[in-house]
């Protein structure tokens, strides 16, 4: 049997296993549930994560139908789901009502669905696990979409001292800013060009650097040994824009440091981690 179609090696699952899933669409690279079931097998937890191929159609349904199954933990959600399941639930936290958009739902013992935003927190976190610290730093931020814009929000929660973005569709940009401006009154939140000089630190919201060719987010001449650059793209490890901040003397930082983070802010969330005091 070829390697990669080889049957999973799973513990076992009884009528006491907690069930997860990842909602996505398509759904064929997801990784998530891989990540996590091995934590929760390194945790002693029963749980299992499984992906669910849901439409964007069909996904009231599906959300509606979860909040009668008992066993179920909970889910991640991911692309395109993440704006469309904010209405769908019964409570979302603060920050994913600002946002606009939820990537994780717990299923509470009575049924309610409750969904937190944590992209953001997952990137911040992954800076500062490196060392960089944004509290005080004046940060660049290329993007305004579903990423950046839980990056925003959490940057300015972080206490950064200026925070510019910059996107190609200025309206989306002046959208994210006045939503900032709404949450935080003084939020020193400005609007920007392709240019991120002049900023601590600089950071790539957007999907460019997926594919080869792909046009650069900012203007890499403007960058300066001093800054450090940043990613949310995870593959390739070294996109385009990491590739000239390290010509440029520049220190990066990839994007894959955002997901280890995210990852154990959703095993918290979600329930995932040991009880206290249980046999391991």
């Amino acid at each position: 049997m070829n390697a990669t179609h080889a049957p999973l090696s799973l513990r076992e699952i009884t009528g006491h296993t907690k069930v997860y899933g990842i909602l996505a669409d398509p759904i064929h690279h997801v990784k998530t549930p891989q990540m996590l079931n091995a934590l929760m097998t390194r945790e002693g937890r029963d749980g299992v994560m499984v992906p669910f191929h849901v439409s964007p159609e069909e996904l009231p349904a599906l959300v509606k139908g979860l909040k009668a199954v008992k066993s179920l933990g909970g889910f991640v959600v991911t692309v395109p789901h993440k704006t469309a399941i904010v209405d769908l639930l019964d409570e979302v936290s603060d920050s994913a009502r600002r946002i606009g958009a939820s990537n994780v739902v717990r299923r509470e013992a009575d049924g309610r669905l409750v969904g937190d935003m944590l992209d953001g927190k997952g990137f911040v976190g992954g800076l500062i696990a490196a060392g960089i610290a944004p509290q005080g730093k004046s940060v660049y931020l290329a993007g305004a979409g579903g990423a950046a814009n839980a990056i925003a929000f959490a940057f300015v929660e972080a206490g950064v001292s200026r925070l510019t973005i910059a996107n190609r569709t200025r309206a989306k940009a002046e959208d994210l800013a006045a939503r900032l401006a709404d949450a935080f009154p003084d939020a020193p939140v400005e609007i920007g060009t392709s240019d991120p000089s002049g900023h601590d630190i600089v950071v790539n919201g957007t999907s460019l650097g997926l594919k080869d060719g792909d046009p650069l987010p900012l203007d890499a001449t403007r960058l300066s040994p001093e800054q450090v650059v940043a990613e949310v793209i995870m593959q390739p490890e070294e996109t385009a824009i990491l590739a000239a901040a390290k010509a440029k003397g520049c220190r990066t930082h990839p994007g894959k440091p955002m997901l280890a983070c995210q990852l154990e802010l959703m095993a918290d969330f979600l329930g995932m981690r040991a009880l206290p005091g249980a046999a391991r």
